[in-house]
């Protein structure tokens, strides 16, 4: 640990509202991730581990880039929050004004939405990424991937709540048709969990 990460604790207990639980969120899956690369590089290359190689080298290609795009995510999500408050603060003084007021609003809620959607999206991507290596990966750090699934989600968890706040700001229409995509997200990704958990549980003896 050092004083960056420190900093950035101290950011989120802050009394501002940005970064919140959406950045939390993508800050859990790029831990999630991490472990899932710590997992992999403890069995690629180690020949009592042979089988679990292929499994290994896809999850290092794919986590990688995640881990950095859940921190971009982070910053997105904190970012789609303040473009919301900036077009609440825009001038309502004429009809001309409030109409583009609203229109700001809408724009901006629906950005804020689909920022947390995505963090569900990548959540339940590490989760398919990471069923294989369940399978086959170094047996002594299972925990450690049992511990990235339960992070990815926890992660998508989290960010599910920042989309459904939103969408309780939207249309009847626009709202339905997000829930429909979350709820499907979410289903599947349970579905993926609940796989990684009995393929470990059943590894472990437990």
């Amino acid at each position: 640990m050092n004083e960056g990460y420190s900093n950035v604790l101290e950011s989120i207990a802050s009394s501002d509202p940005t970064p919140g639980g959406g950045s939390v969120a993508a800050l859990a899956l790029a831990h999630a991730h991490a472990l899932a690369l710590m997992v992999s590089r403890l069995t690629s290359g180690r020949e009592r581990w042979k089988e679990g190689h292929d499994a290994a080298e896809k999850v290092i290609s794919s986590s990688e880039t995640g881990m950095k795009h859940a921190q971009d995510l982070a910053w997105e999500d904190a970012a789609a929050f303040n473009r919301v408050m900036d077009a609440y603060r825009m001038p309502k003084d004429s009809d001309n004004e409030k109409e583009a007021r609203k229109e700001s609003i809408n724009s901006a809620i629906i950005g804020a939405a689909l920022s947390p959607m995505a963090i569900v999206e990548e959540s339940l991507n590490l989760l398919r990424s990471i069923t294989e290596l369940a399978k086959s990966g170094n047996s002594n750090a299972l925990t450690d991937l049992y511990s990235s699934a339960e992070l990815a989600r926890t992660a998508a968890s989290i960010a599910s709540l920042n989309v459904r706040i939103n969408l309780d700001s939207l249309t009847a229409n626009r709202s339905e048709e997000l829930l429909s995509k979350l709820t499907i997200f979410i289903d599947e990704l349970n579905a993926e969990f609940t796989t990684i958990s009995d393929i470990i549980n059943e590894r472990l003896g437990w």
